[in-house]
């Protein structure tokens, strides 16, 4: 069986645990030079030190130059110096090395044994010797008097008591060595919990294949990525959210006030909140956005947002809308001519043939009339046809559907397909509004199409109840009505659309108070693009 590899924590803390310890030992070792430097320092400074003292006194100036007996004279003042100041011995001898002073006291008077050259010339001697007492650090200094060397003063100290001296200090260095290595571990072990915590015990091939899997997501899915943290700054953007937003991948990082995004955009994109396909037109792009929160133990900590560019649904909107509206003006004719047939049969089966003639020839030049009407004012064809259409619609439920006689659309002046879902969800809101109204009050909707100097005037208004206060505000919110769902779908798609259509064409939409709803769009005169005509 294959054990599961070690977590990135768990090597995180065998390498600082690792580095510890040889910061540790590093520690160690350069204490310990460290103190075999000063203890060598100390003793060189201390032997100098006595000397130079013991060379400038009265008592050992007097012995060296004017005393006949400076042995006697000076072995008083020696032990007593030996005593005060711990050194190992003290030579006072003549300048030419002859030792007038010596621990040993079979060597008085002997020469002495080392270097004493620079010494008698006035300088000073510091050199580890092994000599008549052994391996020690010794120095040798010159007694001056009136300028002149009298004598000299060697001081010196054995070289095992310096080691003692240094293996006194290695407990205090293995002691800081020791709470180095401790403390270096415990902060190894709380860094080696944290990356436990934040990689949530993962190893590292584990999070190799979430990262490849993030960025297999990021950038093979059809809808655009955003996810941004509490305080608002972007942290993931992925390539289609940067082709439908205008975004860069340096985008990353920034707040969403540094970026061109509308108002509305941004707080869906900040909220905690949840929101689910709201429409909305960015860079001549029709999208569906949703958003919500990303919580982490109860905690808000990000915000996803999926971004769905409906441009080309809606594209294929419109041309359903297209047919559905050919659709209508063939079933509503249909509908028609079947009742006029049925009509005309009647009246021959009654015997009533001149009769039966003469009402099949006023309807055929009425409906004429009326076609040919609506096709010399709208000469784009798909409207023509969804207005023919949504006569005979209306004209089934009750409804009067009149196109003003100074109507007119040039053909190619704004998309077919955007005119259609336009006029088509507003004739439509206006049927819906009017088969809700009881009463014998004759229901009409008028519809009035003009083109000016640049811009062309949808104008659809009819003599319901129409939109007040609270109605007004929120009509062309997605999902508000002011009926009942009673389809899949839902409702209050329709004015929404119209709006969002009209906001991708550079328009503009409103709607008039009561009495009736009289709905006005105003669109820029485009060229000819997409129109489908």
């Amino acid at each position: 069986m294959f054990s599961k590899p070690r977590s990135i924590a768990a090597h995180v803390l065998t390498i600082q645990v690792v580095f510890a310890l040889v910061v540790a030992a590093l520690s160690v070792l350069l204490a310990y030079r460290w103190a075999d430097r000063l203890v060598e320092e100390t003793t060189r400074t201390r032997v100098v030190t006595i000397a130079a003292t013991l060379a400038a006194t009265d008592d050992v100036r007097d012995a060296v130059s004017a005393s006949t007996d400076p042995e006697g004279d000076l072995a008083d003042v020696v032990a007593r110096e030996l005593d005060r100041t711990g050194a190992d011995f003290i030579v006072v001898m003549s300048p030419d090395g002859i030792r007038y002073t010596h621990p040993t006291p079979e060597l008085v008077g002997e020469r002495f044994v080392g270097t004493i050259a620079p010494a008698q010339q006035g300088g000073t001697v510091l050199e580890d010797y092994e000599g008549s007492l052994g391996l020690s650090t010794r120095t040798v200094v010159p007694v001056l008097v009136d300028g002149q060397v009298e004598g000299l003063v060697s001081v010196g100290l054995q070289r095992t008591r310096v080691d003692d001296a240094l293996r006194a200090l290695v407990p205090d260095i293995a002691i800081a060595g020791g709470a180095v290595a401790l403390l270096s571990g415990l902060g190894a072990w709380v860094a080696a919990r944290r990356v436990r915590e934040a990689t949530r015990g993962l190893n590292a091939r584990e999070v190799r294949r979430l990262d490849d899997h993030h960025e297999a997501v990021l950038h093979t899915i059809h809808e655009g990525l955003i996810i941004s943290d509490p305080d608002g700054r972007l942290q993931v953007v992925n390539p289609e959210a940067q082709r439908l937003l205008g975004l860069r991948a340096t985008d990353v990082g920034r707040t969403l006030e540094d970026l061109e995004l509308s108002g509305a955009l941004r707080d869906m994109i900040a909220s905690p909140d949840r929101h689910v396909d709201v429409p909305h037109v960015s860079g001549g792009r029709t999208l569906l956005v949703s958003s919500g929160p990303v919580r982490r133990h109860g905690t808000v900590v990000a915000t996803l947002t999926t971004l769905r560019d409906r441009t080309e649904l809606a594209d294929l909107t419109g041309r359903l809308g297209d047919a559905n509206a050919l659709a209508d003006a063939l079933h509503a004719q249909a509908h028609e001519a079947a009742n006029r047939l049925h009509t005309v049969i009647t009246l021959i089966e009654l015997g009533r043939a001149e009769e039966a003639v003469e009402f099949a020839t006023e309807e055929l030049r009425t409906s004429q009339r009326a076609r040919d009407a609506v096709v010399a004012a709208l000469q784009e064809p798909s409207v023509a046809a969804l207005v023919l259409g949504k006569t005979a619609q209306a004209a089934e439920r009750g409804i009067l559907l009149e196109l003003d006689p100074d109507a007119h659309l040039p053909r190619g002046v704004v998309p077919a397909r955007s005119a259609v879902t336009i006029l088509g969800n507003l004739v439509d809101n206006a049927i819906d509004a009017l088969t809700q109204v009881e009463g014998s009050e004759p229901k009409v909707i008028t519809v009035d199409i003009q083109t000016g100097e640049g811009t062309v005037v949808f104008v659809v208004a009819d003599n319901g109840p129409g939109l007040v206060d609270d109605a007004l505000r929120h009509a062309f919110e997605k999902g508000w009505s002011t009926k009942a769902a009673t389809a899949p779908g839902g409702r209050g798609l329709g004015l929404a659309l119209v709006q969002q259509t009209v906001q991708l064409l550079g328009g503009s939409v409103s709607v008039g108070p009561p009495p009736g709803a009289s709905f006005m769009v105003t669109l820029p005169v485009t060229a000819q693009v997409g129109s489908g005509s």
